[in-house]
């Protein structure tokens, strides 16, 4: 590759000025829920157009409109224009910009971009995890002193009592729970040691692929709900936490509800 992080950060802060902009219209994917604005769409392409120049024949996979290609390159892009857009839409500044970039399949660099918030979050692989150029690293709590980032399944419903069940096992155990509303932003505030655990019953790959890379290079443990390694290719099951004592004791709860 003849392009660094930095490059793609330039590309990602470009983007952000159509993010911070004063208007865009929503509309409804699938009832209240799940939304889009034009903001995202605009996002989406100028990502795609720009970032397709820096890696010429690279591959695409995206929230909005389904897309996803592989081009020729073994390069492809992960792409979330804003994670948090019902924040987004309501002036909540818990929303970001992700793109993460997986070569052959692995991933390789991650960058979320916070603009409300002023939080630069990047990683390249083997390279350490920052955060507006600082070094960042996950916390030492232990699982009775962590905070839980966490979610209710709100695009199916149906497993909000699983959720629940989940949830509140981890509460019995740890100091507090926090939902933010975004999932990328959450994985980030646990790789800079803000958060010390991570559940979440399905999320995309777009949601999570570039600060997965960033929590796992700031020292922290992700994984499928199986326990399993992330291929960031498809929607799955979160457990996440600041380390491997924490990760499987909270992998442990999960379990216990999901496979008994």
């Amino acid at each position: 590759m003849n392009f660094t992080v930095n490059n793609v950060i330039s590309i990602v802060r470009e983007a952000s000025e159509i993010m911070t902009g004063n208007t865009f219209s929503v509309t409804q994917k699938d009832g209240f829920a799940n939304i889009v604005t034009s903001s995202d769409l605009d996002i989406q392409k100028f990502l795609e157009r720009e970032l397709g120049k820096l890696a010429p024949g690279s591959g695409f996979l995206c929230e909005e409109n389904g897309e996803h290609t592989y081009g020729d390159s073994g390069l492809v892009w992960v792409i979330d224009p804003i994670d948090g857009t019902a924040n987004f839409s309501r002036g909540i500044p818990d929303c970001c910009i992700s793109v993460a970039l997986l070569v052959s399949g692995e991933l390789h660099m991650g960058v979320v971009y916070s603009p409300f918030k002023n939080q630069l979050y990047y990683a390249e692989k083997g390279a350490g995890a920052f955060l507006n150029g600082e070094r960042i690293s996950v916390s030492r709590r232990s699982f009775e002193d962590g905070i839980l980032c966490t979610a209710m399944s709100l695009y199916d419903k149906r497993y909000a009592e699983l959720c629940s069940k989940i949830i509140f096992d981890a509460y019995m155990k740890c100091n507090d729970v926090r939902r933010f509303g975004s999932c990328a932003m959450e994985l980030c505030y646990l790789a800079a040691g803000q958060c010390d655990l991570f559940f979440e019953y399905r999320v995309q790959a777009w949601d999570y692929s570039a600060a997965y890379l960033i929590l796992t290079e700031a020292g922290g443990c992700l994984t499928g709900g199986k326990g399993e390694e992330l291929k960031c290719d498809s929607p799955v099951m979160l457990v996440g936490a600041n380390n491997s004592e924490n990760h499987s004791i909270l992998l442990d709860m999960v379990r216990r509800h999901c496979n008994g």
